[in-house]
């Protein structure tokens, strides 16, 4: 990577961004502790994403947050499959059985994101993760599941962008050898212990298990619970099971989607005869 990227104040722009969408309508204080800058500094990012036109102040307070502009920056991302819609029953089924919270998240640049969450549907949660709540992908259970599935070459690639833009780091040193892979892809599941960067730092833990599309991780299942409710060790004795067999259940059906979408491919629709040459369609009469 180029000695002058990333650009600091593309990053601080992007920092601002996340955190109003991570906690909604801040005024212009609260934005520069969440962030971490001087507020002068956080006034004029704050400014120019005004002028942009993706960021706001609310009419009856000095409060910012997004605006309806801020979608037109994904109107080129499409979803994987049906990945969402796959997993969505499973998610709320899971959680009616055993309360605790399960989150769906896939991997995005540096980053783990909560596509879906049953945060809402249950009391044994301190925060409700909307979607487009961003993980680092080395210091959580779903970013650990992820590396650990990817082919070896990717993961390494992966690391040296992490490496570029971070500070080396303990894990990023494991997740480079054989060690901790091998034993994450033989268990099947990744865990994290007093989870440090959720919205409540310390006070959850999780377990993750992989979703596959075929042979491609897709993303990652997990299960979300208090630290002080349990130990890791009677979690994993509970849940893991039951966690696994859910996400096998959700990549099998993913698996299906994608034969059933190639099989469509290979063969016309009745009433239509393709000719391969030409590639035009006929009626049969």
């Amino acid at each position: 990577m180029e000695r002058s990227v990333p650009i600091r104040a593309v990053s601080r722009s992007i920092a601002v961004l996340k955190c109003i969408n991570r906690h909604g309508s801040l005024p212009l204080m609260e934005i520069a502790r969440h962030v971490n800058l001087p507020y002068p500094t956080t006034f004029r990012i704050i400014q120019t994403l005004v002028l942009e036109g993706l960021l706001e102040c609310e009419p009856t307070r000095k409060h910012y947050r997004a605006t309806q502009l801020v979608q037109t920056l994904s109107v080129g991302y499409r979803e994987t499959g049906n990945l969402l819609l796959r997993t969505r029953p499973h998610m709320q089924a899971l959680t009616r059985r055993i309360n605790w919270p399960i989150s769906l998240a896939t991997h995005v640049g540096q980053t783990m994101m909560v596509r879906d969450s049953t945060h809402r549907e249950t009391s044994l949660s301190f925060c409700n993760y909307e979607p487009g709540y961003t993980l680092p992908m080395l210091e959580c259970a779903s970013g650990h599941v992820y590396l650990a599935h990817i082919p070896d070459s990717d993961r390494l690639s992966l690391l040296g962008g992490l490496e570029a833009i971070d500070r080396r780091s303990h894990m990023l040193e494991m997740f480079k050898g054989e060690k901790l892979v091998r034993r994450i892809r033989e268990d099947g599941y990744a865990t994290c212990d007093r989870n440090p960067h959720s919205a409540v730092p310390g006070k959850t833990s999780s377990i993750a298990v992989p979703l596959f599309e075929g042979d491609r991780v897709a993303g990652a299942l997990t299960l979300i619970f208090f630290s002080t409710a349990m130990s890791m060790a009677e979690a994993l004795k509970r849940y893991v099971d039951e966690l696994k067999s859910v996400g096998r259940s959700i990549s099998l059906e993913l698996r299906h989607d994608q034969i059933t979408a190639q099989d469509s491919m290979v063969f016309p629709q009745p009433g239509h005869v393709r000719h391969r040459e030409s590639g035009q369609k006929t009626m049969l009469n």
